[in-house]
Order: structure tokens, then C-alpha cells, then sequence
């Protein structure tokens, strides 16, 4: 009887020792899924944080947009440039078009100089 009850703990004890390295290396296999993803999404967060990094600063800088557009300078200039307003008192002058401006003005004729035929040309067409 002793000696069954020896085989059964030897065999006991080997299959627990197949089961503890099973349990083992299932525990490994896992650690090395869980490194894998916290290594993921550690290039995750740096890419999100670089991406809000990169809308903070384009927020300032429409922040700062958004300041120069409601501006009194800005916004008179606008009415003043777009929609032809002034105020009180002055006087408002509207050019015309460039084109418009060059058919009235004065036509300047350029004169070409003309140099008179250098000496060995005018013996040349005296001889031939």
C-alpha cells in the first residue's frame, strides 16, 4: 500500500510540476502581452500629447487672430476699406479704376535717337 501511495505522490508531484510550469509560463505569455500594450500605448499617449501640444499652440494663435479681427483699428479700417464708410465730417473720394485713370492721362511719345551712319558705312554705300 506504501508503495502506491509513493507512485500516486510521485506522479502527484510531477503533475503538479507539469501544472506549475503550465500556470508559469501562461503567466508569462500574459506579462509579456501586458508589456506589449502598455508599450503601445505609451507611443499613443506621446503622439496625443505632441497632437495637444500642437492645438495649443494653433488655439493662441487664433486667440490672437480672434484679438487683431475685433479690434476698433481693425474693424474701422475694414469699414472704411470694404464698405466705403467715414465718419462724421469727412469726406469720402472714390478714384476710378487704373485703367481708367491711364486713358485720361496725357500720352507721352518717347523719340528714338537716331545716330547718323558712321563714316565707313557712308563709304561703303557710295562704292557698292
Amino acid at each position: 500500500m506504501d508503495s502506491i501511495i509513493e507512485k500516486l505522490k510521485r506522479k502527484l508531484k510531477t503533475y503538479s510540476n507539469y501544472v506549475l510550469i503550465g500556470v508559469f509560463l501562461l503567466m508569462l505569455v500574459s506579462l509579456g502581452r501586458n508589456i506589449v500594450k502598455i508599450k503601445t500605448a505609451k507611443g499613443r499617449l506621446k503622439e496625443i500629447e505632441e497632437r495637444i501640444e500642437k492645438l495649443k499652440l494653433e488655439n493662441e494663435e487664433l486667440g490672437g487672430k480672434l484679438d487683431t479681427f475685433q479690434s476698433e483699428e481693425f474693424i474701422e479700417k475694414q469699414l472704411r476699406d470694404k464698405l466705403g464708410l467715414a465718419k462724421e465730417k469727412e469726406m469720402v473720394i472714390v478714384l476710378p479704376d487704373e485703367e481708367t485713370v491711364k486713358k485720361f492721362a496725357p500720352k507721352v511719345e518717347e523719340e528714338e535717337e537716331i545716330l547718323p551712319d558712321p563714316n565707313w558705312k557712308k563709304w561703303f554705300q557710295l562704292f557698292f
